[in-house]
């Protein structure tokens, strides 16, 4: 089982929740209820971000294409090369 620095009985039934989610608008519907407009904005942002970073665009092509900062791009970055491998799991499993 993953060990994680957040793994607890709260988050676990966060993902249990947004695992029976279906489709699309079920997940407009759970994300707006539960997250602010902001947070939803930057969670896709740093998603671009990841894309963009695994196409090999450079840290100032993405700023301007995102308006990502570039400590976020950076942070999105060691994510990519020293994280536990979820942006890779994503991509993955959405280009199938």
């Amino acid at each position: 089982m993953y060990d994680s620095k957040i793994r607890n009985s709260e988050t676990d039934e966060l993902f249990r929740a947004i695992l029976t989610l279906e489709s699309l608008e079920d997940c407009y519907r759970f994300f707006e209820d539960i997250c602010t407009i902001n947070e939803i904005k930057t969670f896709s942002q740093r998603l671009e971000v990841a894309k963009l970073l695994r196409e090999g665009a450079t840290f100032n092509h993405i700023a301007e294409i995102t308006g990502a900062s570039t400590a976020t791009i950076s942070r999105v970055n060691r994510c990519l090369q020293y994280g536990t491998g979820g942006y890779e799991t994503a991509f993955e499993r959405m280009e199938k």
